[in-house]
């Protein structure tokens, strides 16, 4: 019995078998790893995440500090309180009373 086979024809096709395996295995490598594959997007999408709280948390703390420049604007009351907070300072012939706090006190025997 003759085969109609060539002798070199399985060899070739064993060749090209294992060419088309590794160009597969490549493009599902770069699809994988690559500078536009899946792990970057994920990546990516992460850290637009993180962007995105970071800038709603910055547009509220803008929306705060145009408020306080608003109240410092228009609110005279709002300027008597800083100073009264902040600075210390009283109205002329007013008298401060300074308390101690219940942590500072000691008991006594």
């Amino acid at each position: 019995m003759t085969s109609s086979r060539k002798p070199g024809s399985s060899g070739r096709k064993n060749l090209f078998t294992i060419v088309f395996l590794v160009v597969i295995l490549l493009m599902f490598a770069y699809a994988i790893f690559g500078s536009r594959g899946v792990l970057r997007i994920v990546q990516a999408e992460k850290q637009k995440n993180e962007l995105q709280l970071r800038l709603a948390d910055l547009q509220q703390q803008q929306q705060q500090l145009r408020d306080e420049i608003e109240r410092l604007q228009k609110d005279k009351n709002y300027w008597e309180q800083l100073a009264r907070t902040k600075l210390g300072m009283v109205r002329e012939g007013e008298l401060i009373y300074y308390l101690p706090d219940n942590d500072t006190e000691r008991e006594r025997p």
